[in-house]
């Protein structure tokens, strides 16, 4: 696999090495060991799935500790725009957000670790979105913030008379209204 460094250090893109024939193609999407080697040594005990259609903006979420969650993400139908915001607070880049077309065709992968809210916009008639977790979902943990916070400036790659969103994402707070977000300190990075 390839490691491409993003503007914020800790959020990679990875691409896999891809082998094609005649037949189609084969490629290890995870290792731990080379994860580990390549990333950072993570443990992943969850695996989801969600299905989406054009327009479908999901996000931006993340849990907070003690149930903060590290995320490697991919899509295996269709074509999103993935989205990773860094909601530490006192870390360099806080507010600051990485955005990766992910698809079928090019086969990334985009590593978000612990202390990054998370969200994505469908860009094809249809999306499969599949993410590894290196915790275990906690409704009690679950924090986000607005997917269309100006001072974030991330552009959806959607028409706005396009985009479709849960009850739940329509009303998060802004990144400076949240109540709750992470602490960048040498603890909260582990």
């Amino acid at each position: 696999m390839q490691i491409i460094p993003t503007s914020i250090p800790e959020v990679v893109i990875i691409e896999p090495r891809i082998f094609r024939d005649g037949r189609g193609y084969f490629f290890e999407s995870f290792s731990e060991q080379r994860f580990a080697e390549l990333v950072t040594p993570t443990h992943f005990v969850q695996d989801n799935e969600s299905r989406s259609t054009y327009g479908v903006v999901r996000g931006l979420h993340f849990q907070l500790p003690p149930h903060a969650q590290a995320k490697l993400v991919r899509v295996v139908r269709g074509r999103v725009l993935d989205v990773a915001v860094d909601v530490r607070v006192g870390s360099p880049t806080f507010g600051k957000h990485v955005a990766v077309e992910l698809s079928e065709d090019n086969h990334r992968m985009l590593f978000l670790p612990r202390g990054f809210a998370h969200g994505f916009s469908v860009l094809s008639d249809e999306a499969i979105f599949q993410y590894k977790c290196d915790n275990y979902y906690a409704p009690e943990a679950e924090g986000a913030i607005a997917w269309d916070d100006p001072a974030l400036g991330i552009n959806w790659q959607l028409p706005a008379e396009a985009i479709c969103l849960s009850e739940k994402d329509s009303r998060h707070p802004r990144l400076a209204e949240a109540p709750q977000l992470f602490d960048y300190s040498p603890t909260s990075r582990l």
